[in-house]
C-alpha cells in the first residue's frame, strides 16, 4: 500500500429528521445539546459509526461492538493477546497492531493489557492520524418528547400485564457539521495509507447505512454532502480551521427557525489552489 503523502481535511453535512442522533445518558437520553441550544454528536459516537461501516466493508476492527464481534473475542484484552503474542518491544507491538487493525492505524489506541508470554503485561499508546470533531448543528434545535408505554410482562405475574411508562426524545430537524482531518506525519508512523483514506471517505459517505434503531429509524439520518480537501503537501496549504470554515451555511432570509434542508443557503468559498471533491451522500 502507498503511504499517505498529502494532508486531508473533510467536512460532512448530516441531516436529522425526527431522530435522536446521540442521546446523553446523564440527561435521560435526551439528544445532546450545547449551552446555546445547538445539537451535538460526540466524536466517540461518530468514530463508532465509522468503525461499524469499515467493518461492514470487510476491514479488521479492534474496537468492535459486542453485538458485532466477528472474531470470537469478547473483550479488547482477549483480542489484543490473541493476535499479538510475540513482540520485541512497545514499538514492535504498535507496528503489529497498526498492521492488523485499520481503526488502530486511523484513530490510535491505548493498549494496557496483560500479555500471554510476558508477566508484566503491555502498555502501549498509538496516536492516530485521523481526528474527528464533535458534530454541531448549524442552528439551535427543537427537542420533542413522546410518552410511551410498554404493556408486556418482563417477569411472570398474576392477571393482566402492568404498563410501564417511558419517554422518547427526538430532534425534529437539524443540520449537523462533522469536521475532521488526516495528519500525514502521524499517518507515516501508523502506516495509514492512500487506500485507507479512500476507505474512510467511503465510510463517511455511507455513514448511516446499517445504523437504524428505534431512536434512529431508517432514513431519519442522512449524509447530505461530503467535502474532501486534498492538499498539495504534507502540512497543508491552509489551516484546517480555514478550510472547514470555507463552507458557509446560514438560514435563508426571512427564516428564523429552519425546518428543512431547503431553509438553508449553503455555499463554498473556494481557494484558488485548493478545490474540494464534493461527494453526495447515500
Amino acid at each position: 500500500m502507498s503511504s499517505l503523502q498529502n494532508k486531508v481535511d473533510f467536512l460532512v453535512l448530516v441531516k436529522v429528521v425526527n431522530a435522536n442522533p446521540n442521546g446523553d445518558p446523564l440527561n435521560g437520553n435526551r439528544p445532546r445539546t450545547t449551552y446555546t441550544g445547538q445539537g451535538e454528536i460526540s466524536d466517540v459516537c461518530i468514530k463508532r459509526k465509522l468503525r461499524n461501516r469499515l467493518q461492514d466493508m470487510g476491514e479488521n476492527i479492534f474496537v468492535q461492538s459486542a453485538d458485532r464481534s466477528d472474531d470470537g473475542f469478547s473483550s479488547l484484552s482477549e483480542r489484543a493477546s490473541g493476535n499479538i503474542v510475540h513482540y520485541t518491544d512497545s514499538g514492535d507491538y504498535a507496528r503489529q497492531a497498526c498492521e492488523k487493525w485499520i481503526d488502530v492505524r486511523a484513530f490510535g489506541q491505548v493498549f494496557a493489557f496483560k500479555s500471554k508470554d510476558k508477566k508484566e503485561g503491555v502498555s502501549v499508546g498509538v496516536r492516530g492520524p485521523v481526528s474527528v470533531h464533535q458534530a454541531v448543528s448549524c442552528s439551535p434545535i427543537d427537542i420533542n418528547s413522546m410518552q410511551i408505554t410498554k404493556s408486556v410482562n418482563g417477569e411472570p405475574t398474576e392477571g393482566r400485564s402492568s404498563d410501564t411508562m417511558g419517554t422518547k426524545h427526538y430532534v425534529e430537524f437539524g443540520l449537523y457539521k462533522v469536521k475532521g482531518s488526516i495528519n500525514v506525519q502521524l499517518a507515516e508512523k501508523t502506516g495509514f495509507s492512500e487506500e485507507d483514506a479512500e476507505k474512510l471517505k467511503e465510510a463517511l459517505r455511507t455513514l448511516f447505512i446499517n445504523d437504524a434503531s428505534a431512536a434512529r429509524p431508517d432514513g431519519s439520518m442522512e449524509v447530505v454532502t461530503l467535502y474532501w480537501w486534498r492538499h498539495n503537501n504534507k502540512i497543508g496549504q491552509y489551516s484546517a480551521s480555514k478550510v472547514h470554515d470555507s463552507v458557509k451555511i446560514s438560514p435563508k432570509e426571512g427564516i428564523s427557525v429552519p425546518r428543512a434542508l431547503e431553509d438553508y443557503d449553503i455555499s463554498l468559498e473556494e481557494f484558488a489552489d485548493l478545490k474540494p471533491e464534493i461527494i453526495p451522500g447515500i
